[in-house]
């Protein structure tokens, strides 16, 4: 079944427990920060830092509130990093090998593919992502040579880290630690 970028889930009945079986759709920019904001940002990054502050008997909402800026900043970035790793990272070092092309995802790689082709460019898209076909991968790994993703990835990156520490800078009441020791875990990860 081609691919629509208009296509939307296909939900199970209620009661069933089947998965949807028409590939998730092709999504803007915005929405995919939505969906990583709640996905990964929340609970991965925020949520664990919170908790933290709480044992720890910080109570000045200032705090928590940038303490929430810097980790929904860091878990975009850890997402999109995850994303790219997915397409071009090794797999004997990542430890498994990314599907996100065949599994149809709303990957980073694939909205900014989507921002930047051209009409051609984009009728390759919706006749290759989300099948499971190596030539239809090799296709979609292409494009995306095509467009420079890892260029405009390795500059996302830069910068991200960049304004990260910005905002971590100006963290007072607090160590900056907390912040610092988990950009550190991340950057330019490889795994």
């Amino acid at each position: 079944m081609p691919l629509s970028l208009a296509s939307s889930w296909i939900l199970p009945s209620p009661g069933r427990k089947e998965k949807p079986h028409r590939p998730q759709p092709l999504r803007p920019l915005d929405l995919y920060k939505k969906i990583v904001k709640y996905k990964t940002a929340f609970y991965s990054f925020y949520l664990p830092v919170a908790l933290g502050m709480c044992m720890a008997g910080i109570t000045d909402e200032k705090l928590f509130a940038l303490a929430k800026q810097i980790c929904v900043e860091m878990g975009e970035y850890f997402q999109i990093q995850d994303d790219y790793l997915d397409c071009y990272a090794d797999p004997a070092v990542l430890g498994k090998i990314g599907t996100d092309i065949q599994d149809c995802k709303c990957s980073w790689l694939v909205v900014q593919a989507l921002q930047r082709a051209n009409a051609e460019q984009k009728k390759i898209l919706e006749e290759n992502y989300g099948k499971k076909d190596e030539t239809c991968v090799a296709t979609i790994k292409q494009l995306y040579r095509d467009l420079d993703l890892e260029k405009i990835f390795q500059d996302y990156e830069n910068e991200s880290y960049t304004r990260i520490n910005a905002i971590i800078d100006s963290v007072a009441g607090m160590p900056r630690s907390v912040f610092t020791d988990l950009l550190a875990k991340i950057y330019k990860r490889q795994k």
